[in-house]
């Protein structure tokens, strides 16, 4: 009876946070075109130029139809695996607004978890739609069924990771009475370190054979070259950020518990 009382609370909360997402038709529905707008005009058009439409240059094994793919996969892999923010969290956090959680039979880190998975819901729409898309303007080569499966499956994985960073970052606002700098830090070194930006193969070996022990390869060029079909560790992906998943709800609940002992709901 437990059980099944919690997984209603969960389901509850998944189908509340839903609802808010998409209350707003406009809004929800720009979510969904936009996204595919902006790579044509930017990215697209940037890559063409760099190339000046010649399908013959080569960029470090890419000619211009695997760079126009890998960056059409890369902005997919980005909706889903790092589309999650904190805002609520620390704004939860500096409002005052635990002190709820810390009496409701549902607490703090369920409630955002669950709101996480709705969230990613609407992601996988929103994804879905402009892999549509991408197809069938034929911006993004064939790809099959499985190679589609093993991708996804691994960019939620890695999208439970970015969660858990932003959960991080937010419970920072216990110290910080702002911490949007460090989100969009932390993004800009993310986008910059996880081959979203220019593949892996364009940067300093020296680099990348660091950058294979952090979390940051897997975030956009593992999930990217799993969809071009490319050949990687799948392994070694999924024990690096394992490995990083465990730390971070070690340190999540350490910060967690500590901070709770300076709070005092100034906010309320």
């Amino acid at each position: 009876m437990i059980n099944y009382q919690n997984t209603l609370k969960w389901w509850q909360t998944i189908k509340i946070s839903w609802v808010k997402h998409t209350a707003y038709r406009l809004n929800f529905f720009l979510q969904i075109i936009g996204p595919a707008l902006v790579f044509f005009f930017v990215k697209y058009n940037l890559w063409t130029s760099i190339f000046n439409q010649s399908n013959e240059t080569i960029i470090q094994g890419y000619n211009l139809k695997q760079m126009i793919t890998y960056h059409a996969w890369a902005f997919i892999i980005s909706l889903i695996a790092q589309g999650h923010g904190s805002w609520n969290l620390s704004e939860d956090i500096r409002m005052g607004r635990i002190s709820s959680y810390l009496i409701y039979p549902f607490n703090f880190w369920e409630f955002h978890t669950a709101s996480f998975l709705s969230f990613q819901s609407i992601q996988l729409i929103i994804a879905g739609f402009t892999l549509f898309l991408f197809s069938f303007l034929n911006i993004i080569a064939p790809f099959t069924t499985q190679l589609l499966l093993t991708g996804v499956l691994f960019t939620l994985y890695v999208s439970f990771f970015w969660y858990l960073t932003q959960f991080f970052t937010g419970l920072l606002a216990f110290w910080l009475e702002e911490t949007w700098i460090l989100r969009v830090m932390l993004q800009i070194i993310a986008v910059f370190l996880s081959g979203a930006i220019i593949p892996l193969e364009l940067y300093p070996e020296w680099l990348v054979d660091i950058l294979n022990f952090t979390p940051f390869p897997y975030l956009s060029y593992y999930p990217i070259q799993i969809m071009m079909g490319r050949e990687v560790s799948l392994i070694n992906g999924i024990g690096i950020i394992g490995f990083w998943i465990v730390f971070l709800i070690f340190v999540n609940r350490l910060i967690w518990k500590r901070g709770l002992k300076l709070y005092t709901a100034a906010g309320m």
